[in-house]
């Protein structure tokens, strides 16, 4: 079970009587956290740290522990920071500054100086917080009583990010092929996305995914119609593409589970020896967790597994997403692929049919065909700007498309552009934003900016409150940032 370690700052000048009620007040805080919060993650309360050499021995276990996502510091007393410089330089995983009491109120008619000695975070916690900030160490900061609601939803939050980090640090990305020819978005330095996300991508021909195709049973077959019947409904009696699709699925979650792959792409381009593009079969894999970015995108795959990890104890739906046309009377955006679209998003109980893809040369693809959910949603995209990558994210609202698509066989959700169409739709331009995104109705802005934060990655983000004028002139000081940074 993932946990985070609860580490509590004081100092040995107040003496023993002190440090015991310091260490008798952070395990409280320590369990009433982790009851709160352990249907995600587990925290663990370590002993008072006093000196340099304690922070540095539980630094270094936290960055040493596999099964430790991150860390909560609190200073209970006043706790001197530089006994925190060489521990902080050495923490290597996500960190959350708790700034409470073990007291929500004061107690006006007792308050005498032992108790101002011994609650003081209003004092520790700032001279804890200057030598973060000195140290420029990424890090979330949740001020508030610490059994109150909203600062327990703060933490949660911090410990599901904590969460998919450590899972991007672990993260293999299968690229069956390489990205769409002649494409630029979509492509990208694979060396340094696994220098600044841990993401490990490596190309595979298809042949590697065939060869397990031609392994597959028809009893194995058989059984993955039998689940496709009872979870859908079956619009058609031609089964030979839908046996393929199965055999793709079939395959392509051998391959994932062997090789210990949570992501993967593909490119109708590079179908060898494949009979139809993975359509079913992708949909199914991405309803199950794997990230799938299409035409080799492999940024969007890899961004996809993250976010499907940080959304696991969410209501809502996470996949991969691309923006195809629009709807300029009603400012709607109509999202899809060609096949790609992950189940997760459908509204009603999706239906299995089989029609030509128009591209690509290959035999007509069984897919999922339904219409989308609604609802508030996020729509992330990566790119490679050649010096750093950028998270463009923008809040959107899934909507009921306004009339039925009875010649459209794919699936599809439909969205508004955040503050307005144009807006929105330029903001898009002007960032760099590709095609391709990550949609979720179950994570926020306030998840990506804190992925954002905790990884160095440039944010650009799109919302209510944007205004092109202003957009323009922030996307001008990133450029100068990032040249500045080079030398």
């Amino acid at each position: 079970m993932a946990k985070l370690y609860f580490i509590t700052g004081s100092q040995d000048l107040y003496g023993e009587e002190t440090l015991k009620q310091v260490a008798k007040d952070s395990a409280v805080v320590a369990a009433h956290l982790n009851e709160k919060l352990g249907d995600v993650v587990n925290v663990e309360w370590k002993p008072t740290v006093r000196n340099s050499n304690e922070i540095i021995s539980v630094c270094r276990e936290a960055s040493m522990d596999e099964d430790c996502v991150g860390v909560i510091t609190w200073m209970h007393t006043f706790s001197p920071a530089k006994m925190w410089i060489k521990g902080l330089q050495i923490l290597t995983k996500p960190l959350l500054h708790l700034h409470t009491q073990a007291n929500e109120k004061l107690p006006y008619g007792t308050i005498d100086m032992d108790f101002m000695n011994l609650n003081q975070s209003a004092h520790g916690d700032r001279e804890y917080g200057f030598i973060a900030s000195r140290l420029d160490v990424p890090r979330e900061v949740v001020v508030g009583y610490y059994a109150d609601p909203d600062v327990i939803s703060q933490i949660r939050r911090f410990g599901e990010v904590a969460k998919a980090l450590a899972f991007s640090k672990s993260l293999k990305v299968a690229m069956f092929g390489s990205n769409m020819r002649e494409v630029a978005v979509t492509d990208g330095d694979r060396v340094e996305s696994q220098i600044c996300f841990g993401w490990e991508v490596n190309y595979y021909g298809i042949g590697d995914l065939v060869e397990l195709v031609n392994q597959v049973t028809d009893a194995e077959v058989d059984a993955k119609i039998a689940e496709y019947k009872s979870a859908y409904t079956m619009t058609t009696d031609h089964m030979a593409p839908i046996r393929e699709q199965a055999k793709y699925e079939i395959a392509l979650d051998r391959f994932m589970v062997e090789g210990g792959f949570g992501a993967y792409t593909d490119t109708f381009q590079d179908l060898h020896n494949l009979k139809q593009l993975p359509g079913l079969a992708t949909q199914r894999m991405m309803a199950k967790g794997y990230g799938f970015g299409a035409e080799g995108d492999y940024k969007t795959s890899a961004l996809g597994a993250v976010m499907f990890e940080m959304a696991k104890h969410r209501k809502g739906s996470t996949g991969f997403m691309e923006d195809y046309t629009y709807d300029f009377v009603d400012g709607l955006v109509l999202g899809a692929h060609m096949l790609e679209v992950s189940p997760e998003f459908a509204a009603g109980k999706p239906t299995v049919e089989v029609h030509d893809l128009g591209i690509g040369g290959k035999e007509a693809p069984a897919r999922l065909v339904f219409d989308g959910v609604q609802g508030d949603a996020v729509a992330v995209c990566m790119t490679d700007m050649g010096d750093r990558f950028r998270l463009v994210a923008a809040e959107i609202e899934l909507v009921k498309q306004p009339k039925p698509m009875p010649n459209l066989p794919v699936a599809r959700i439909m969205w508004k552009l955040k503050p307005d169409f144009k807006t929105g739709a330029a903001a898009w331009l002007y960032a760099g934003g590709g095609h391709h995104t990550v949609v979720s109705t179950a994570l926020s802005m306030k998840d990506i900016r804190m992925f954002a934060k905790l990884t160095r990655t440039e944010l650009v983000e799109i919302t209510e409150k944007t205004d092109i004028e202003a957009l323009q002139a922030e996307l001008d000081m990133k450029n100068v940032l990032a040249k500045l940074r080079k030398f």
